[in-house]
């Protein structure tokens, strides 16, 4: 007989665990999803946000804990809690914020140079203009390197629906990302 970590239940001991107030249980929860929610904000937020927003989520979670019928939706459940979040931040914020606000920064010790994290805010740009479903699970897979099973499990989607997500993302994204080259190309090719 397997285990229920064994058997992919262990979020179900520990969520009920953390709803009778087991504070190691939702620091062990906590541990498992915090990737996830952090995928999920980089697709919404600008980078200088994403931290002190994972910490929110989890600090709006817990009180609502308990309101949580069927612990087995624990990940998709804390995702909505993501996304809405996100949304609370863009509707809290000035409208002149920008994803490309790290451009400006030098680079520092020990951190990609400029073209690096140029290149790098370009991807980002790219996998938030494709659809929600592409851009959360291209960003848990590419960003967090979370697999195509730990995806399926902590945001509850099929891991069907995940394979299909990643491929039809990668697709896009290819495209979204050669079309840029081919505007820089054109417009190097003009000055």
């Amino acid at each position: 007989m397997s285990s229920p970590a064994e058997a992919g239940g262990p979020d179900e001991a520990l969520v009920k665990a953390a709803q009778q107030g087991d504070r190691s249980a939702y620091g062990r929860l906590y541990s498992r999803y915090a990737r996830m929610v952090h995928g999920i904000l980089m697709t919404r937020v600008p980078n200088s946000a994403v931290e002190d927003l994972v910490q929110d989520v989890f600090l709006q979670a817990l009180p609502r804990l308990g309101t949580l019928r069927d612990a087995s939706r624990f990940g998709g459940w804390l995702a909505a809690i993501a996304r809405n979040r996100a949304t609370d931040f863009h509707r809290q914020t000035k409208p002149d914020v920008k994803f490309e606000e790290e451009l400006h920064l030098g680079a520092k010790e020990g951190r990609p140079g400029r073209e690096d994290r140029r290149e790098a805010l370009v991807i980002l740009e790219a996998i938030r203009s494709l659809p929600e479903s592409y851009r959360e699970t291209l960003m848990l897979r590419l960003v967090e390197g979370m697999t195509g099973p730990e995806i399926a499990s902590r945001t509850g989607l099929t891991h069907g629906s995940v394979r299909v997500n990643l491929h039809r993302g990668m697709q896009q994204l290819r495209d979204v990302l050669g079309r840029n080259s081919e505007a820089s190309g054109l417009a190097k090719d003009a000055k």
